[in-house]
């Protein structure tokens, strides 16, 4: 009796950039394009859809922080010109707004996997999504 191995942490291997079945092979094929296989176990990743996901964790969390917060505090405090929120807060919130970017990536693509999420589809109204078989008519 053989016994399967543990499901690996999407926490561990996304953040990392791993496979989410094997841990061993690359997930990304350049900055954020998935590869279509793993080159260690195989698995396609055809099943990742993480869509705007990413971007939208990014964007509600570190941007609207660091943009309010630290580009707010500076204007408030020093009263610089436009050069200098140029020079120090555009840097900071493209950062902030890139580096993440992959790693989230990462842990949705590897999330999917491990919850084994997959596409919703839609079902029509007149339509059981239990049986798909017609319902009686309601009049």
């Amino acid at each position: 009796m053989t016994t399967r191995p543990q499901p690996l942490s999407p926490m561990k291997t996304g953040v990392r950039g791993l496979c989410p079945r094997c841990g061993q092979g690359r997930l990304f094929d350049g900055f954020m394009k998935l590869k279509p296989k793993c080159e260690a176990c195989g698995l396609d990743n055809a099943f990742a859809d993480p869509a705007n996901g990413t971007a939208f964790f990014v964007n509600c969390f570190t941007f609207i922080l660091v943009a309010v917060v630290v580009s707010a505090w500076i204007e408030i405090a020093m009263s610089p010109s436009l050069w200098v929120h140029l020079f120090v807060s555009l840097p900071i919130v493209l950062m902030v707004c890139v580096l993440p970017l992959r790693p989230l990536k990462g842990w949705l693509v590897n999330s999917q996997f491990f919850y084994k999420t997959r596409r919703g589809k839609i079902v029509s109204d007149d339509v059981a999504p239990e049986t798909a078989t017609p319902v009686a008519d309601k009049g």
